[in-house]
C-alpha cells in the first residue's frame, strides 16, 4: 500500500514540464536533475514533494520527447506514483521499464493536497481525505512483476526472461 499527497497537474504535462531541456546537461546527474523535476508545472513541486506523495493528472502525461530520464527523475524525487487519466505511451513504458508505477483513472475528484492510498495490485486509489475510492485500470500482472523488482533491468538481472 502506497500512502502520500496529491500533487495536482492538468492535461498534457510533457517531457520538457517534467525535466526542463535547459537542465539536460544533467542526465548523467540523476539526483541532481531530479532537483528540478516538474519545476515548469509548479516551480515549488521539487523542494516540497515528500517521499510517498503522488503526482495527479489529466490526459497525456509525459508527452513529448522520449526520454527515460522525465520518469527517472520523478521516482528519484520521492514521488511513489503518477496518477492520470492517460499516458503519453512511451512515457507509460519508459515509467514501468524504471520502477515507477503509473496508474490511468479519473482524477477529477481528486484535490491537490489530498492524502492517497493505493494498492497497486487492486487498482485501488483510496482518497482518505475525502473518503472515496477510485478503481483505476487495473495493471497487468507482468507489469506488476517488472514494478516489484524495481524496474526492467532489474527484474531481468533477478529473473531472466519474461514470462508473459
Amino acid at each position: 500500500m502506497l500512502r502520500g499527497k496529491a500533487w495536482k497537474f492538468g492535461d498534457d504535462i510533457s517531457t520538457d514540464h517534467i525535466t526542463p531541456g535547459r537542465y539536460y546537461h544533467l542526465r548523467s546527474n540523476l539526483p541532481e536533475l531530479a532537483k528540478h523535476v516538474m519545476e515548469d508545472a509548479n516551480p515549488e513541486f521539487a523542494k516540497k514533494v515528500s517521499k510517498g506523495d503522488f503526482i495527479v493528472a489529466g490526459k497525456n502525461f509525459g508527452c513529448g520527447s522520449s526520454r527515460e530520464h522525465a520518469p527517472l527523475a520523478i521516482k528519484l524525487a520521492g514521488v511513489s506514483a503518477v496518477i492520470a487519466k492517460s499516458f503519453a505511451r512511451i512515457f507509460y513504458r519508459n515509467a514501468i521499464n524504471v520502477g515507477l508505477p503509473v496508474l490511468i483513472a479519473n482524477t477529477d475528484e481528486i484535490d491537490e493536497g489530498d492524502e492517497l492510498e493505493v494498492d497497486l495490485s487492486s487498482g485501488i486509489i483510496r482518497d482518505v481525505t475525502k473518503g472515496i475510492e477510485i478503481k483505476a485500470k487495473p495493471m497487468p500482472e507482468v507489469m506488476l512483476r517488472i514494478l516489484e523488482a524495481g524496474g526492467l533491468v532489474n527484474y531481468v538481472k533477478n529473473y531472466g526472461d519474461i514470462k508473459v
